[in-house]
């Protein structure tokens, strides 16, 4: 896929505070790319730059080879709501399209289109603050897509919005990745992130820690685990073969796995005392490794960085 956005070397300090270390990635046509991070480390900062509304001390944002991006090419849904309270659906976003230079007629057409398909219809004529917080989020999305940017910057775009409005937005999002728009989406929902994301760049303390394909980050650093749920003495479940660690509470155990284990080979070195309730065999979730870097255990990662951007340009 064509590269849309690429940062380059984005450093950034507040006074004597440096919130921004060598931050480098980028953004195809047609993905949809996860900035991860805990609460403090750096992404809000990376997006105000992307978006223009606070510039790096070194470093470059390129947009289709230019250094600043058209206001009409991006929609941002910031984490901070807010469109105007009184005043009319349509009219707020017929409103936001035109300062996007967006045709006012095809503006209108999409805009009836997109609140009939979000469950919607028939609010046009209803003020912001009539509407529920969750319907209000939806118009303010549908205001980030409106003008059709090629770049749509999503923050936390899933909170607050019940599981079937949730559907709704992950459809339209992955209809716009299809069409070709790049999709740059910062969220908390681990969850969300590994069903809809193609690639990942995480970051701790303004610094990059994780650059990668889902795949490829997933096979380097989600060994396999094994929970069992039993009564089970600690030193035996530390004994059995290629196993790193064990974290148990109460009747579960967690057996954290060493790399490239074999997993039909491994389960046959499980002693025959074992008490197995249920048990079950997996990789760890990227919401494991999430939590690895946010309260930097190192548990996982190591020293390691994933330099996929390196690997795979």
């Amino acid at each position: 896929m064509d590269v849309l956005l690429s940062v380059e070397g984005l450093e950034k300090s507040f006074k004597d505070k440096k919130v921004l270390h060598n931050i480098s990635f980028e953004v195809r046509k047609g993905e949809i790319m996860a900035i991860l991070g805990p609460n403090g480390a750096g992404k809000s900062t990376t997006i105000r730059n992307i978006m223009g509304i606070m510039y790096p001390d070194q470093g470059k944002v390129i947009f289709h080879g230019y250094n600043d991006i058209p206001r009409n090419k991006i929609g941002y849904l910031p984490e901070e709501r807010g469109l105007y309270k009184n005043v009319k659906v349509l009219d707020i976003l017929l409103y936001l399209a035109d300062l996007k230079e967006y045709p006012t007629k095809k503006a209108k057409e999409r805009a009836i289109d997109y609140l009939k398909k979000f469950d919607l219809e028939g609010k046009e004529n209803v003020k912001m603050e009539e509407l529920s917080k969750g319907m209000a989020q939806k118009v303010q999305f549908i205001s980030s897509i409106l003008h059709e940017p090629e770049l749509l910057i999503l923050d936390e775009p899933f909170s607050g919005l019940d599981p079937v409005s949730q559907e709704l937005l992950k459809a339209e999002i992955h209809s716009l990745a299809k069409k070709g728009t790049a999709i740059l989406l910062s969220s908390h929902q681990m969850n969300v992130v590994e069903e809809m994301c193609d690639r990942l760049f995480m970051i701790q303390q303004g610094q990059k820690i994780i650059y990668g394909t889902l795949d490829d980050v997933k096979t380097k650093y989600a060994n396999f685990k094994c929970t069992i749920r039993g009564k089970n003495d600690l030193v035996n479940l530390e004994n059995i073969p290629q196993v790193q660690r064990v974290e148990q509470k109460e009747d579960v155990s967690v057996l954290y796995l060493e790399k490239d284990i074999n997993p039909a080979i491994w389960l046959k070195t499980l002693p025959e005392n074992l008490q197995v309730n249920e048990m079950t065999l997996d990789r760890i979730s990227l919401h494991e490794i999430f939590i690895d870097v946010a309260t930097n255990k190192n548990l996982l990662l190591g020293n390691e960085l994933m330099e996929e951007g390196e690997q795979h340009a």
